[in-house]
C-alpha cells in the first residue's frame, strides 16, 4: 500500500467530474502486481469476515446499523466477479445481494424507488447492489425512458434517500467501475471463445457500444449531484480484475472498521451459565 489511503485515491471529487481523464487501468494506493494483489486480498479475508460478523451480532442483538454496497459500471465492469471475489469473503448468512434488472410492470406502478425500498438490507446486514436505483438516471436518460424534468428530479431524490438512509444507520459505499471501451471489447470477445461463456453473452451489449459516450456523460452527471458527504462515490479502475477487487475489499473494511462495533455483551449469567452445563446430567 502507497502512504495515501486508498479510500482517499478513489473518493470522486466534488464538483464537474472527467470519466475520459482518469485512469482505468491504474491501481491508486497499491505499488504491487497482479500476484501481490491477489495475496493482499485474501489477507483481507479474515478481517473482513470479523467485522462483518461483529456488524450482524449486533443486528442480531438489537442494533440498527448496516452496510449498503451500491455497484455500477458499463457491462463486463466486473460486478458479478466483484460479488464472487470479494463479497464472497464475507459470510453468506450475513450478506443480501439485489440484482435489479428492468422494472417489472408492477414496479413501474410506483415511484423509481419504490422497488429500491424493498430490498434494503436489515439491522446488522451487508446488502449488496448489483445495478441500483441509479439506473434510472443512467439508462433512463440515454435511451430516454422518462422525461428529461423527470430525470432531473431524480437525482434529488435520490440524495434525500441516501440521506434518510445514512440517519437511520445505513453506510453506503457507492462504487463506479471505472472499464474502458477497449477492455470492454476484449472481455466480450473472451466470452465468444468459450463456449461455457456464451450465455454470459449478450448481442444487445455491442449495440449498447455505440452509446459509450452517452453512458459516460449520464456517468458523470450522476456523479456530480449525487456524489454527497454523507454517501460519496468511489471511482474503481476496472481493467485490472485483481485491483478491483482489492480496492472495493478495501473499502468494504474500512467502512465496516469505522462503525466501531464491538461484540454485544452477554444478556445472562455467564457463570451461571457454565455451572448448569458443568452440571447437567449426561444426556442418552
Amino acid at each position: 500500500m502507497t502512504s495515501e489511503p486508498m479510500e482517499d485515491l478513489l473518493r470522486a471529487p466534488q464538483g464537474a467530474i472527467d470519466l475520459s481523464a482518469r485512469e482505468t487501468n491504474a491501481s491508486p494506493g497499491f505499488d504491487g502486481g497482479k500476484k501481490d494483489g491477489k495475496v493482499a486480498l485474501l489477507g483481507l479475508g479474515a478481517g473482513l469476515a470479523d467485522l462483518q460478523e461483529r456488524l450482524f451480532a449486533h443486528g442480531m442483538s438489537g442494533g440498527h446499523k448496516n452496510l449498503l454496497l451500491v455497484l455500477q459500471g458499463m457491462d463486463t465492469s466486473g460486478k458479478g466477479g466483484t460479488l464472487r471475489k470479494t463479497v464472497g469473503l464475507m459470510d453468506p448468512q450475513g450478506v443480501r445481494i439485489t440484482s435489479f434488472k428492468a422494472p417489472t410492470p408492477e414496479e413501474l406502478e410506483h415511484d423509481f424507488l419504490w422497488r429500491v425500498h424493498r430490498a434494503l438490507p436489515g439491522p446488522g446486514y451487508v446488502g449488496v447492489f448489483d445495478r441500483s436505483h441509479y439506473e434510472d438516471v443512467l439508462i433512463a436518460r440515454v435511451r430516454e425512458l422518462a422525461p428529461a424534468e423527470e430525470i432531473e428530479r431524480r437525482y434529488d431524490a435520490i440524495n434525500a434517500f441516501e440521506a434518510d438512509l445514512v440517519e437511520s444507520g445505513t453506510t453506503i459505499v457507492k462504487c463506479m467501475l471505472h472499464i474502458s471501451a477497449d477492455e470492454q471489447r476484449e472481455r466480450l470477445l473472451a466470452r465468444l471463445n468459450k463456449p461455457n461463456k456464451y450465455w454470459k453473452y449478450n448481442p444487445a451489449d455491442v449495440d449498447e457500444r455505440q452509446r459509450w459516450p452517452a453512458y459516460r456523460e449520464a456517468y458523470e452527471i450522476a456523479i456530480e449531484r449525487t456524489n454527497t458527504d454523507v454517501a460519496p462515490w468511489y471511482v474503481i479502475p476496472a481493467d485490472k480484475k485483481w485491483y478491483r477487487n482489492l480496492a472495493i475489499g478495501h473499502l468494504l473494511h474500512h467502512a465496516l472498521s469505522e462503525l466501531h462495533l464491538d461484540w454485544p455483551s452477554a444478556d445472562f449469567d455467564v457463570e451461571e451459565e457454565r455451572r448448569r452445563l458443568a452440571e447437567e446430567d449426561p444426556i442418552t
